[in-house]
C-alpha cells in the first residue's frame, strides 16, 4: 500500500507476509514509532509492512479537527485500512497508551492476527474521571508527569498553542471511553509495561488477559510510560516476537463474532 493522510508506510518489503499497524498515544503522531521500526528484528523487518497512523489535528494534519472519541478513531482506522489495503495480508495491531484503546476497539470491529498493547491499563480498569473534562493546566501536569518525548517543547507558547487542541481531544477521548466487556477478542494479546511507568502498573496491564479467549502474554520492560522512545530496542524485540508468533502459531480459538470481519 502507499501512504495516505491517515496511514504512513514506514517499511514496505516487495512481497510482505503481514502488516503491522501502529497507533500512537495521546498527542502523538505517526512518527512515534519510527525509532521502534528501525529496531525490529531482521526476521520481522524483512517480511512485514509497517504502517503508522496519523490522527487528524496534528503535524501536517493540524488544520483538521481532531476526533474526540476512541470509537470514532477506531472506526476511521478500520475504514482507512479497508479502503487502502485491499490485499489479504494478516494484520497485527500495535497501540501505545491511548493508541492501545484505539487498537483494541479496531480489533473488535475487524479481527486482526494479533493485538499488541503497551503503556495502557486494560479497558476494564478505571482511568481518567468521566464526570468533567480536564482543564489545560491539568492536561499539561499529566503530560509532564509522564515525561513524554518533546514535553519540554510545550514550554514554548507557540508549540503549546498548536498542541493543546489535539491533547484536549485525545484526553477527552480517553476520559469518555466506556468499556464493553463482550464479545471478547479471539486473537492473541501481548501487553507491554514499563517497570517505572507512573501511570500503569503490571496489575493494570495484566487485566488485558480478560479481553481475549486466545493466548495472553504479559511483558515487563525497563523504562517508564513511553517505552517506544525510552527502550526502542527491547520494545521492538517483543513486538517482533508477537509478530512471529501470530504468523507461525495460530492457536485454535473460537471464530470471531459474525459482526467482526477478519483481515485474515
Amino acid at each position: 500500500m502507499v501512504s495516505t493522510d491517515w496511514l504512513r508506510v514506514f517499511h514496505a518489503p516487495e512481497t510482505p507476509a503481514a502488516r503491522l499497524v501502529c497507533l500512537p498515544y495521546a498527542g502523538g503522531s505517526a512518527a512515534a514509532f519510527r525509532l521502534m521500526t528501525r529496531d525490529l528484528p531482521p526476521e520481522a523487518a524483512a517480511d512485514v509492512e509497517v504502517v503508522s497512523v496519523q490522527y487528524p489535528g496534528r503535524q501536517d494534519r493540524c488544520g483538521e479537527p481532531p476526533l474526540t472519541t476512541i470509537e470514532a478513531l477506531a472506526e476511521a482506522v478500520v475504514r482507512e485500512l479497508a479502503a487502502h489495503a485491499s490485499d489479504d495480508l494478516p494484520v497485527v495491531l500495535l497501540g501505545h497508551s491511548m493508541g492501545a484503546l484505539v487498537a483494541y476497539e479496531a480489533a473488535r470491529r475487524r479481527a486482526p492476527a494479533a493485538l499488541v498493547v503497551s503503556g495502557c491499563r486494560a479497558p476494564s480498569v478505571p482511568r481518567l474521571p468521566r464526570h468533567e473534562p480536564l482543564d489545560d493546566d491539568a492536561i499539561l501536569a499529566l503530560v509532564r508527569r509522564l515525561d513524554g518525548p518533546g514535553t519540554s517543547a510545550l514550554d514554548h507558547p507557540d508549540v503549546l498553542r498548536d498542541a493543546l487542541p489535539s491533547l484536549r481531544a485525545d484526553f477527552d477521548a480517553v476520559r469518555t471511553y466506556t468499556h464493553r466487556p463482550t464479545p471478547r477478542l479471539a486473537c492473541p494479546v501481548t501487553a507491554l509495561t514499563g517497570t517505572k511507568d507512573p501511570h500503569v502498573t503490571e496489575r493494570d496491564a495484566a487485566a488485558w488477559r480478560e479481553e481475549t479467549t486466545a493466548r495472553f502474554t504479559p511483558v515487563s520492560l525497563d523504562g517508564g510510560h513511553f517505552l517506544p522512545h525510552e527502550n526502542p530496542g527491547e520494545y521492538a524485540t517483543e513486538v517482533g516476537k508477537a509478530l512471529t508468533a501470530a504468523l507461525t502459531v495460530r492457536p485454535a480459538t473460537p471464530p470471531p463474532p459474525a459482526t467482526t470481519r477478519p483481515w485474515l
